[in-house]
């Protein structure tokens, strides 16, 4: 890995900083820190406590503050050079951050806030290992929306795994997670919901059929509410990632769930959070 996370968050920071008209989506800054978009957002979050959206947004409208108070551009000029589709929305949003629209923010001739790197507090720490995880094939159903939803889907996938006979043939309970509900809105998070399958047998047509790569993986061990599983992925991505010198694969992280929560009491769910390693 020729550049260091840290390395990372500042080159996207700067790229923001030079380029602010320019497409900031999401994936662009993945493709610009190099790392797969499956992880870049997780990273950045962790590490900065801020979105690659709201960073954008702050970085853009610090350059716009220069600007109104360092020439003589129009404000729509400055709300074009810096990446707002019209005025109003610019406007909007410059009022929202600094207090006052931008015509009077010229006339007051009040600088702009320095653009900060923002770091986390503690993390809460956890148990992570390297393990090499074997091929998990998996009888899955889909899920749209919000992740804190996915239990239902798993009473559904329960049920069908009951009236096809497949529980003989499952060794474990898998949810598979392709967005980072940190920057995609709860509407359109996509997950599955997935039964470890041990043969080769067909999956019944009811359900997908999903394949999790092989190979070194890290692991981290998760003890507690699925509805605070969060600080352990800040942890992973934020802090043991940085810090282990390792690649995430091109790959969605899954949680493996260990435990049933009609069984026992929710500080006592243990959940094995899965990122699969690049070679």
């Amino acid at each position: 890995m020729s550049l260091s996370y840290e390395q990372r968050v500042i080159k996207v920071l700067t790229w923001i900083h030079e380029n602010p008209s320019s497409d900031l989506s999401l994936d662009t800054l993945a493709d610009i820190a190099l790392m797969s978009r499956f992880h870049w957002h997780r990273v950045f979050q962790a590490m900065t406590g801020e979105t690659c959206a709201q960073a954008v947004r702050r970085v853009r409208l610090y350059r716009a503050s220069t600007w109104l108070i360092s020439n003589d551009q129009s404000i729509a000029e400055i709300a074009e050079g810096v990446g707002y589709p019209n005025i109003q929305s610019f406007t909007r949003a410059f009022s929202q951050a600094f207090g006052v629209p931008p015509a009077m923010f010229r006339k007051i001739g009040k600088a702009g806030l320095p653009v900060q790197f923002k770091t986390r507090g503690k993390f809460t720490m956890f148990n992570v290992d390297i393990e090499n995880i074997p091929e998990r094939r998996l009888a899955a159903l889909s899920h749209q929306g919000s992740y804190t939803e996915i239990g239902n889907c798993f009473g559904q996938l329960a049920g069908l795994a009951s009236a096809e006979n497949l529980w003989p043939r499952v060794r474990g309970m898998v949810g598979v997670h392709y967005h980072d509900p940190n920057v995609v809105g709860e509407a359109d998070l996509r997950s599955h919901a997935g039964l470890i399958i041990a043969d080769a047998r067909a999956i019944p047509h009811s359900l997908d059929e999903v394949f999790l790569q092989a190979g070194a993986s890290a692991v981290l061990h998760y003890k507690g509410p699925y509805s605070a599983i969060k600080v352990a992925y800040d942890f992973l991505y934020g802090n043991w990632l940085p810090k282990s010198g390792r690649e995430p694969a091109d790959l969605p992280p899954y949680e493996l769930y260990l435990n049933d929560p009609s069984e026992v009491e929710e500080a006592e769910l243990l959940t094995d959070i899965v990122v699969r390693l690049s070679v």
